[in-house]
């Protein structure tokens, strides 16, 4: 995911089929390194080899999930930059073969590219609003989901500042005239409005699904928006982080180490996180953006805490 430098694919039409199939159980497969991790990916395709059971490119291994874009704020508002779509139905569907006929991996998971407050047609500065637009994502997320075979009982808030058009913050640091003018009208937004909104948006879907909430960021991105204080806290929620990343996918982590030439680098989390947390579910560890590597959004999932 991490949607910086991907301008290339804004106003992509990408038509998403919107039912649910909320699999609590996940298995790990043998030959898992350590057992109880698997390796997937997200966001637009990636070529998996096969034939079933399907293959992880590169590092070898059974395929062990996707997780897909499924709702963009810009998209519902109707902007006509940063509107794109990043759902692949072939990676979705390895993934749930893997998963429903081979018990292998989590088959597929989904993510919704929030909107902040600052984007939000109805702002007024006040927490009930954040939380009613808060509220509004989590409820198309929900809709959205229903058709597309999710087998991952956590959906994710996409949060982050992908430096596009038509807000380089999506609306978590600034307030625009309109979400998609472009045109900033406050360059700040207190933390307990954004923390608000997240609130609405988590209450929402548990309040109206099964589903359990999870929040994707990174630990430079989160207190930017949050701070550091009680608004930035979030001890109980699912995290998926992409910090740190390597474009080299020959250098793929073993649990939630990655090294990189004599250096050993752990997965970094974010809101009073840590990799040790029973909440840190997934790492995107290659392919965010900036941090290319030719063939895509590469993830390790500790498949063993969802159990």
């Amino acid at each position: 995911m991490r949607i910086l430098s991907r301008a290339f694919r804004i106003g992509a039409a990408v038509t998403v089929a919107v039912g649910v199939s909320v699999g609590l159980a996940v298995s790990a497969q043998a030959g898992d390194s350590p057992a109880g991790f698997n390796f997937g990916t997200d966001s637009s395709y990636v070529s998996v080899p096969g034939p079933a059971p399907y293959r992880n490119p590169v590092m070898g291994g059974n395929y062990g999930g996707y997780v897909g874009m499924v709702g963009n704020w810009a998209r519902v508002e109707g902007c006509t930059t940063g509107n794109f779509l990043d759902f692949s139905y072939s990676n979705r569907d390895q993934a749930n073969t893997n998963y429903n006929t081979y018990h292998i991996g989590i088959g597929t998971a989904a993510y919704w590219y929030m909107g902040g407050p600052g984007v939000d047609p109805n702002w007024n500065g006040s927490t009930a609003e954040a939380a009613n637009w808060g509220a509004q994502q989590a409820s198309r997320m929900l809709t959205a989901v229903k058709s597309l075979g999710i087998t991952y009982p956590v959906l994710w808030a996409d949060i982050e500042k992908p430096g596009i058009a038509p807000a380089p913050d999506n609306g978590w640091t600034s307030v625009y005239t309109s979400p998609c003018s472009g045109q900033v009208k406050q360059n700040h937004v207190p933390w307990i409005v954004d923390r608000a909104e997240f609130n609405g948006f988590a209450t929402y879907i548990t309040a109206h699904s099964t589903f359990k909430v999870g929040v994707y960021s990174s630990p430079t991105i989160w207190p930017s928006i949050f701070g550091t204080g009680s608004a930035s806290l979030i001890p109980n929620t699912y995290e998926w982080t992409y910090s740190p990343e390597t474009s080299n996918l020959n250098a793929y982590p073993y649990a939630w180490r990655l090294s990189q030439g004599k250096s050993t680098l752990y997965a970094q989390f974010f809101g009073g996180q840590t990799y040790s947390s029973p909440f840190a579910l997934m790492w995107q560890w290659s392919g965010g953006g900036g941090v290319r590597n030719g063939l895509g959004d590469f993830d390790q999932i500790d498949v063993a805490r969802m159990r």
